[in-house]
């Protein structure tokens, strides 16, 4: 064997071992990834895309009643008031059946979300079904219940009998469907969602606000003190992590309700006469989210100013600008990173608070996220709770990307 022959077998080698050592390497990335990847697919993705799904899902009315909910589909209200007798004759003979089967209190529960009292309606006209007709199907119906004489109560279900509906949708904005098929605004004693999500928002933005003038103030202290005192500070501020938020938000029941040390302090000082009312009211709802929230504020804007360099502002000062213009100029467009990840941080957190404002605030001060756990856990209306989640989450998504252009992400990046 020549030298050259040695030294291109030992080239070749080289680059298999080289080649092997690239996939083993990728292999135990792969390895290292795949739990996390897995664990939010199925506790993330996917009940994110379930409840995205259910917020159209109208599977009641066709699974339990398939062959009717077919057939009416074909009714026209333009030609003739009622379904053809056919129809109604199918009607019957599966509404009889899922009642034999217990089967109808899916579908009772779906049309009694949008006509109240028509769970009553279809579950007694179920019980007295007879056999045959008297008569005609039409007149048998309505002997039983004059509500299936109105054209109304057969649109209800035609718009029942499709897979996917957009009624959820449309109710958690204050619309609805017309009786010609267009989509108007609900009656103004139904729309009460729109004033929701303004309440949310609006408890929202004055909570990032409140923290933003709270935090700021408090991170450019930490960050300019040493190193040994800023951590001990620090330690401080991330106590309250340390404590459960049921806990926090129980002590300020205590602190602010009418015979609290709070009331009875400034009673005591003189500065009120009678306990003034802070808690169970908007006040209550801002005092104590914004003491849960401020830390989500201050770490963020921490991290970014610890990275400037304090000469900057010096040498701005030493160039003649008055330090206000110092700190304007130089100082605070750098800590935009900081501003704009704490007060994204602070909002989205506050966007979706249950326990606080369920806890200190009053009737007119609950959140979206109240009326998610009602129609969740008190109604049952999976499609309501849906659709309203589904709705926080794309104005999540929204003011992430605002958040996104306005910021950059590169400056975010350097955050």
């Amino acid at each position: 064997m020549t030298v050259s022959t040695a030294t291109a077998l030992t080239g070749s080698d080289l680059k298999r071992r080289l080649r092997r050592a690239e996939w083993r390497g990728r292999l135990r990335a792969i390895a290292l990834v795949v739990p996390l990847l897995l664990f939010l697919i199925f506790f993330f993705i996917v009940p994110i895309a379930r409840m995205m799904w259910l917020s159209v899902d109208n599977s009641e009315l066709p699974s339990t009643l398939p062959r009717f909910a077919e057939e009416i589909q074909q009714w026209d209200p333009t030609e003739t008031p009622l379904p053809d007798e056919s129809v109604l004759a199918l009607f019957a003979e599966e509404l009889r059946a899922a009642a034999e089967a217990r089967d109808l209190a899916g579908v009772a529960r779906r049309l009694n979300t949008e006509v109240p009292g028509f769970r009553t309606t279809i579950m007694g006209t179920a019980r007295r079904l007879p056999d045959s007709p008297e008569g005609s199907w039409s007149e048998t119906l309505i002997g039983i219940n004059e509500d299936w004489a109105e054209a109304e109560t057969w649109l209800l279900l035609r718009r029942a009998s499709t897979t996917v509906t957009p009624y959820y949708l449309l109710a958690s904005m204050d619309l609805r469907m017309g009786a010609e098929g267009g989509v108007e605004a609900a009656p103004r004693d139904q729309a009460i969602y729109r004033d929701i999500f303004a309440r949310t928002f609006t408890i929202a933005v004055g909570v990032t606000l409140l923290c933003l003038l709270l935090g700021y103030p408090l991170a450019y202290k930490l960050a300019n003190l040493p190193a040994r005192i800023s951590n001990l500070l620090l330690i401080l501020v991330l106590l309250p992590f340390w404590t459960s938020l049921l806990v926090r938000t129980t002590s300020w029941i205590v602190l602010l309700q009418r015979e609290g040390p709070i009331n009875q302090a400034l009673q005591g000082a003189g500065m009120i006469q009678d306990p003034l009312q802070l808690i169970y009211n908007r006040f209550g709802v801002y005092v104590a989210m914004t003491h849960i929230l401020l830390p989500f504020m201050v770490l963020p804007l921490y991290s970014v100013m610890r990275g400037i360099n304090p000469a900057l502002p010096r040498a701005a000062t030493g160039l003649g600008a008055h330090p206000f213009t110092a700190f304007r100029r130089v100082y605070l467009p750098l800590t935009t990173p900081g501003i704009g990840a704490g007060c994204l941080l602070v909002f989205i957190l506050s966007i979706g608070y249950y326990i606080t404002p369920a806890l200190v605030g009053g009737a007119n001060d609950q959140m979206v996220s109240w009326f998610i756990a009602f129609f969740t856990n008190q109604t049952v209306n999976w499609g309501m709770a849906s659709a309203l989640g589904s709705l926080l989450l794309v104005a999540v998504l929204i003011i992430y990307w605002l958040y996104i252009r306005l910021v950059g992400v590169e400056r975010m990046r350097l955050g």
